[in-house]
């Protein structure tokens, strides 16, 4: 089922022989091969590939490979996958954050908060310093985090609260080099090296930490200190954003290095004048993706589309070039402009397609590249023919809920804290935090993660969304103040009085370790336990589509926190599949989750929820007490306790 603007889009002429995934999906007609989706086709060597079936003495692999050994293997691959994507994009960010401070970028280092706050983490001197100087060596520092070869730990994993540092050390899965892990989880599931389930997930849980706590922490703090910690702002998501009369430029995939060049060049006065002359009356410049969620979080500007809505947003008529890079872009778009004056633009190496444009995005010479990009773009304004764009747009979004912002929003300017978070979570006006992440998919119906949302909000349970699952939210209206009137009494009163929406967007995909750093943030401020594992949080991605999805769902079940997703291919081994769902329990305090229905998938999360509470000792029932700022000012050292939120 599509959103109700891309319904319109697809019934118009204009779209009428548009092929869209959801065509695709209808007409291969047969079911998914029930090897692949269970994990048991191995084809690691080629004596296969072997279809396995758990329990059947003859349906081994040919070495002599079982269900548990293949399985685990397919996991941990689809783990390094996810964990290689990240860190590839990091390392990019590492990259032009170096060329940054040596001042080869139209980009500045903007938060001097934050670098001198990471310099810390890195042992990097600032005292005296000019600030391009700490960014130079912070940038160099955290490059050779990809490449070490020592066996000392990530220096981010300091970060992480104390407890859950003993339990990866003690596990033995604390990473090393960022690519270390990825290059010797491949070579562990290589044909005949690593063949027991147990020791090949600890690696995969290396892989993945690696990703979370190392280059996605990475590529979201050097992202900020470069363009800006977000700070809530107002903005649209929807197909409506896109002008009539207006040069529309989609920008799609990961980096934001390519879109924050673009939206500089946007502005610039000789790029303005060649739309003039060109017709339009200036350049709209939306996104799509999670590249749309960066540029949201930081400049308000509109996201136009998720994943799953990227074909439609081609079959409007009305985009003169969509600019992708990395990532979750779709072959078909090339094949889709070729009876349109739509230009695909690619931009990196690593990733080119039929049908497309290649134009390099140079990082040195970054405005030059984001010209030459618009102006073929702007020259396609007079090539438009008929086109269609949706006039509902859902105005009121809310975004740029960075873990600042949230520890200024709740605390005040002064007092900034999760103090008055969690002191609503013990006092039970709010009753926990749902954490809904990930990607599109066409497996379950679009409004997935708005029926999972509204459920938990309605049982007094704050959502924090990244990702194409906070645009879905986005598009369900549920991103803006006025979202409390579907929120139970206790939620809802603490959004009325901060004036925050009962979701929070926090970024992109790759800002996932924005919530492991707030959720450290929760462990360190007290009252809710010691460790990740102890807090009253559930992570779900309902529709993933990615392997970066599975790397994020394993290093959040390694870090303490428990995850459901919508399936997982692992089923075919009874035992491995018992070990991922409640066996790491043991050495975790977390396990994989696995449930269909999304009504299903809240309930779930709330019953987690409600468990962590019972074992903190937190379910008495108390006065509830809305403190104002004199009762605030009274308190002892600045703590309240068992208070709702005030802001200053």
């Amino acid at each position: 089922m599509t959103c109700a603007s891309s319904k319109l889009v697809l019934a118009q002429d204009i779209a009428k022989d548009t092929k869209t995934a959801y065509d695709r999906v209808k007409a291969r007609g047969m079911a998914a091969c029930l090897f692949g989706q269970k994990g048991t086709c191995c084809k690691n060597c080629n004596m296969g590939p072997c279809q396995i079936i758990d329990g059947v003495e003859s349906m081994v692999g040919v070495c002599g490979a079982t269900a548990d050994t293949v399985t685990a293997r397919n996991f941990a691959r689809t783990v390094a996958a996810g964990s290689a994507a990240h860190g590839d994009h990091a390392r990019e960010m590492v990259k032009g954050f170096i060329e940054t401070a040596k001042g080869n970028t139209p980009h500045e280092i903007k938060d001097e908060v934050k670098l001198h706050s990471l310099a810390a983490v890195y042992g990097v001197d600032v005292e005296g310093r000019d600030k391009n100087d700490i960014a130079l060596e912070l940038g160099e520092k955290a490059l050779a985090d990809f490449g070490s070869q020592n066996d000392e730990p990530l220096a981010m994993l300091k970060r992480a609260p104390a407890e859950r540092q003993k339990i990866w050390k003690k596990l033995g899965v604390e990473p090393r080099g960022i690519d270390r892990e990825v290059v010797e989880l491949m070579h562990r599931t290589h044909m005949g090296v690593d063949q027991q389930y147990e020791n090949i997930t600890n690696q995969a849980s290396r892989c993945a930490l690696s990703d979370g706590w190392g280059s996605s922490m990475l590529s979201t703090e050097l992202t900020d200190i470069m363009f800006g910690t977000p700070v809530p702002r107002r903005s649209v998501v929807d197909l409506g954003v896109l002008q009539k009369d207006q040069v529309n430029v989609a920008v799609h995939g990961h980096e934001p290095l390519l879109a924050e060049s673009l939206c500089i060049a946007a502005q610039d006065q000789e790029m303005l004048d060649l739309a003039k002359a060109q017709g339009a009356k200036g350049i709209n410049l939306v996104g799509v993706c999670c590249t749309g969620n960066e540029i949201l979080m930081r400049r308000g500007i509109p996201v136009a589309a998720g994943f799953i809505q990227q074909e439609i947003t081609i079959a409007t008529g009305a985009i003169e070039a969509m600019v992708v890079d990395v990532q979750c872009v779709m072959q078909s778009l090339g094949e889709m402009t070729r009876n349109l004056h739509t230009d695909i633009i690619t931009t990196n190496y690593r990733a080119k397609m039929p049908f497309a444009i290649h134009i390099p995005f140079d990082e040195h010479a970054a405005m030059a590249s984001a010209k030459e990009i618009l102006t073929k773009a702007i020259m396609n304004y007079k090539k438009r023919g008929k086109f269609y764009i949706p006039e509902e747009k859902k105005l009121d979004v809310v975004v740029g809920f960075s873990h600042e912002t949230i520890n200024r929003m709740l605390g005040g300017r002064f007092r900034a804290s999760y103090r008055p978070l969690n002191d609503n979570i013990i006092n039970g006006r709010i009753r926990g935090v749902g954490i809904i992440v990930g990607c599109d998919n066409f497996k379950l119906n679009d409004d997935a993660h708005e029926i999972i949302a509204k459920e938990l909000i309605k049982n007094n349970i704050l959502v924090l969304a990244t990702g194409c699952a906070a645009t879905a939210l986005g598009r369900a209206d549920l991103m803006n103040p006025e979202a409390a009137k579907y929120c139970g009494p206790g939620l809802a009163e603490v959004c009325e009085t901060v004036g925050m929406p009962p979701v929070l967007h926090m970024g992109s995909c790759v800002d996932n370790s924005r919530l492991l750093i707030a959720a450290t943030a929760m462990v360190n401020e007290g009252g809710l336990g010691d460790d990740i594992s102890d807090l009253p949080a559930v992570g779900t991605a309902p529709l993933w589509m990615s392997e970066k999805a599975v790397a994020i769902g394993q290093y959040f079940v390694a870090s303490g926190a428990q995850v459901i997703f919508q399936s997982l291919p692992t089923d075919g081994s009874k035992v491995f599949d018992k070990y991922l769902k409640e066996d790491m329990m043991e050495t975790y305090g977390a396990v994989w989750n696995v449930e269909a229905d999304p009504l299903k998938i809240a309930k779930s999360i709330i019953a987690k929820i409600e468990e962590k509470r019972e074992a903190l000792g937190i379910n008495k029932k108390q006065d509830r007490v809305l403190f104002d700022m004199e009762m605030r000012r009274d308190q002892e050292g600045g703590e309240l306790k068992g208070v709702g939120c005030s802001v200053t």
